[in-house]
């Protein structure tokens, strides 16, 4: 559920690579150079008066200059050349803003690293790509790990830090593309990814210099459930290691991280409230929340293999201090006695680095967090804090819907404002084409009515969807405990009922000038009026 930390490093050579060379079966493979990269956490120094932007070069100013011009001559082509290379630099810069990774065939940043590409088909006969992340060649085999993904689409080029940092380390990583067949954001299945995880283990076994015997599975947020699901599956899963797991189920993570995220940005009272509580329990109700219900205990409990459960002090996704306790308990009942528990201090949910208490998104991996994973695959034991972190509020359930509240009265009531409202703008201009129409202070009225309620209603249900995609991180300016869109959607549903009030009005002193027709208009727009309130107050539009 960030900014490219790798993209900030400097190397006092540039790296080589040898040209890439197809292989028979059409596969691409290239063999990296040596490139200078001390560890997992050293960045380029800034040098006082350095006041170059992270990420290196210059930014160009965005302007008159990068004009398109369709001038053959040489300056035209000149213009173009600036014009194409500002839109690279823009793309550039927001590709990285926005965490987007190297490629995930990439050749390795760390010298004596390789790269393989591999293709093995996961449950029900999805091919799947990963790459083979390896040390340099040994004597002996390697242990070896299996990277599952966090939520998301997410490809192998999101777990290359974690991927070359165990491979630093002498054990051999395989990351690979999430499917995306069969999983959205709508829908998944963790049996499914769980068979895909399976694939991947038997996949890595094969490879040379890998011992079978000693090739396990890290799984991050999403990725623990899968991972402990794939070790139930096949006991030839060495060991498991989860980052960031969850112990209730993803509808009950989900809304008390929204309340984490909101509560940092100083956002209360009904947006809170609607996100934590209405937004959650709704989206569940109408199927649109896969696995919802999913409960992880279970599988902790059938868990034999040996574990490592991490959490960082700063992760404001898992509930780490309800989930670890949860999860130690299922291993306790189960009789797993080869279980460490351990806390990354100052690490957030995916174990990486945070300048802002959790609440960022660097690809910089924790201090220590590396050595403490490698440490234990090799030698079983497990150092670091057993401390688990405060937790500023406990999850809590999220409770079935009431009949009154059953997603298909949303659907009526949305099918209600678009009648009425979206249609009125079609009667209307139907009504001036038959020139007949609504004597003019009515028909200024349900102008306005009309508008409110319909950019109320819009507004409403797109800020919710954008807040539940990015996860409530990013919401604006917040200003008396409310975000900016959330105060315009107040005033538009006060201006909703407002309007509705002075439409019934006008349409009550006019009424002997309102056709039949006239009627029936005003009246659905007066019905939609009066359905808006109690939709506004459940939605929390008219709450503080």
């Amino acid at each position: 559920m960030g900014l490219d930390a790798r993209q900030g490093g400097s190397s006092p050579t540039p790296p080589t690579r040898r040209k890439a060379r197809p292989r028979p079966d059409g596969v691409v493979s290239s063999t990296p150079g040596p490139v200078s990269r001390p560890s997992d956490h050293a960045r380029a120094p800034r040098q006082p008066g350095d006041h170059r932007p992270r990420g290196g070069g210059h930014r160009r100013p965005i302007g008159g200059e990068m004009r398109a011009s369709l001038d053959p001559s040489p300056q035209g082509t000149r213009g173009r050349t600036r014009w194409i290379a500002g839109l690279v630099l823009i793309l550039g810069t927001v590709l990285s803003a926005c965490g987007v990774p190297h490629g995930g065939n990439a050749a390795p940043s760390f010298p004596g690293l390789s790269t393989t590409p591999v293709t093995f088909r996961g449950d029900g006969g999805v091919t799947l790509h990963g790459t083979v992340v390896a040390p340099p060649p040994g004597r002996e085999r390697r242990a070896a790990v299996v990277l599952l993904h966090g939520a998301g689409p997410v490809t192998r080029a999101e777990y290359r830090n974690e991927a070359e940092a165990f491979a630093r380390r002498g054990i051999v990583a395989l990351v690979f593309d999430k499917r995306t067949a069969g999983y959205s954001s709508f829908h998944r299945s963790y049996q499914v990814l769980a068979g895909d995880a399976v694939a991947a283990t038997r996949a890595l076994r094969s490879q040379p210099g890998v011992d079978p015997d000693r090739v396990g599975i890290w799984g991050l947020s999403e990725g623990a459930w899968v991972a402990v699901l794939a070790a139930n599956r096949a006991p030839e899963i060495a060991f498991v290691i989860t980052a960031g797991a969850v112990g209730m189920s993803p509808a009950r993570q989900q809304a008390w991280s929204y309340g984490e995220f909101l509560h940092h940005a100083g956002v209360s009272g009904s947006l809170d409230h609607m996100m934590q509580k209405t937004g959650v329990r709704q989206v569940v109700g109408a199927g649109l929340f896969p696995e919802a219900d999913y409960d992880p205990v279970p599988s902790w409990e059938h868990l034999r293999q040996p574990v490592l459960a991490l959490w960082g002090t700063l992760d404001h996704e898992a509930a780490p201090r309800e989930s670890s306790q949860v999860i130690q308990d299922a291993l306790r009942r189960g009789g797993n006695t080869r279980a460490a528990i351990r806390f990354v201090p100052d690490a957030r949910h995916n174990l990486h680095v945070s300048a802002n208490g959790g609440f960022d998104r660097p690809y910089e991996l924790a201090p220590g967090s590396a050595d403490l994973q490698a440490t234990w695959i090799k030698t079983g034991v497990a150092t670091g804090s057993t401390r688990p972190p405060s937790q500023s509020h406990p999850t809590s359930a999220v409770t079935r819907l009431a009949p009154y509240e059953s997603p298909w009265g949303q659907v009526a009531a949305f099918a209600l404002f678009a009648l009425a409202f979206l249609g009125h703008p079609l009667v209307a201009a139907a009504r001036r084409i038959r020139r007949t129409p609504l004597a003019t202070p009515v028909r200024r009225q349900a102008r306005l009515l009309a508008t409110f309620g319909a950019t109320s209603v819009l507004g409403g249900v797109v800020y919710f969807f954008f807040l539940v995609f990015t996860a409530a991180n990013l919401i604006g300016p917040v200003i008396g405990g409310q975000t900016i869109p959330w105060l315009i959607l107040h005033l538009l549903a006060v201006a909703t009922l407002v309007t509705t009030v002075t439409t019934a009005a006008s349409a009550w002193r006019h009424r002997h000038r309102l056709t039949t027709g006239d009627r029936v208009h005003c009246g659905l727009l007066l019905a939609a009026g009066t359905v808006f309130l109690p939709w506004a107050l459940y939605w929390g539009l008219l709450g503080s």
